[in-house]
């Protein structure tokens, strides 16, 4: 096998799309009779994939995966065992091998994801995140910070006079998005993973995304390197900056959407939360 790229970002796209390449495979070869079944085989084998690709090729970085025992644990110092390795690390690659499982398991969805982000303690900005790649293995695309996409328009529905257009969670949207999309005349377009409906910005599919019904790092950390990358606003939903490899992973809410519609969302986000 040829040896991968080795700037971060090309090889964080490499990495993505080998992984889904497999799960490509994996899907057509378990089918969906056991959509069970074949969530458990796609997390594990692109997990293990990832994991083995990065001690091959990345052996001194340390590594946050979904799928890593005790990944959604909280460190808390004084409180326990020492703090994990990834703390005092330079470099984090912090991986989703499979985001968005549910609609995987779901024959003829598209959208999924493979996340691949590297934080490092050198790279600017709070996020400290120094590159990332997004696969959409069913869409046949991979989005990366090595070459990033285009700053998007806005929707067709916006430009002309229409209602924006917010992505929101098929399961689990925030009790208030009905609200704030009220406020801010808007239509909300229920997809699947986080990943997908980052992308769906960065394309310009959606105007914005708003989340607060509970996330971790690995759900963020490579859609929001990308839209970054793109120039696009990226923060928590009180407008505060999004921070990758704390002590406690869980990060529950973002906003990604156009520049020119920050302001506004968060306004109307404050308003809609303090009403709560």
């Amino acid at each position: 096998m040829m040896a991968p790229p080795v700037v971060d970002g090309a090889f964080a796209r490499w990495l993505a799309a080998r992984a889904g390449e497999l799960l490509l495979e994996v899907r057509a070869e378990r089918g969906h009779t056991d959509p069970a079944a074949l969530k458990a085989a796609g997390d594990k084998l692109s997990h293990d994939l990832i994991r083995t690709e990065l001690a091959r090729w990345r052996p001194a970085d340390a590594v946050l995966s979904e799928e890593d025992d005790h990944a959604r644990k909280a460190w808390v110092e004084g409180d326990g065992p020492k703090a994990p390795a990834r703390l005092d690390a330079e470099r984090v690659w912090i991986i989703d091998p499979l985001d968005g499982t549910r609609e995987f398991a779901e024959e003829g969805r598209a959208d999924w994801a493979v996340h691949v982000a590297l934080w490092s303690k050198r790279a600017s900005g709070p996020r400290g995140l120094a590159a990332g790649a997004v696969a959409l293995p069913a869409q046949h695309r991979v989005l990366g910070t090595d070459y990033p996409p285009a700053y998007p328009p806005a929707t067709l529905s916006a430009a002309s006079g229409g209602p924006l257009r917010l992505a929101a969670s098929r399961s689990r949207p925030p009790a208030f998005l009905t609200a704030v999309a009220e406020e801010v005349r808007a239509e909300l377009v229920p997809m699947g993973s986080a990943g997908a409906k980052i992308a769906a910005v960065i394309s310009g599919e959606v105007d914005g995304y708003v989340h607060a019904g509970g996330q971790y790092e690995w759900d963020s950390a490579a859609p929001v390197a990308v839209a970054a990358a793109t120039g696009l606003h990226a923060s928590r939903i009180d407008g505060s900056a999004l921070k990758y490899n704390q002590p406690d992973p869980r990060l529950p809410d973002l906003l990604v959407c156009r520049k020119d519609l920050a302001p506004r969302l968060l306004a109307a986000l404050r308003r809609q939360l303090q009403v709560e």
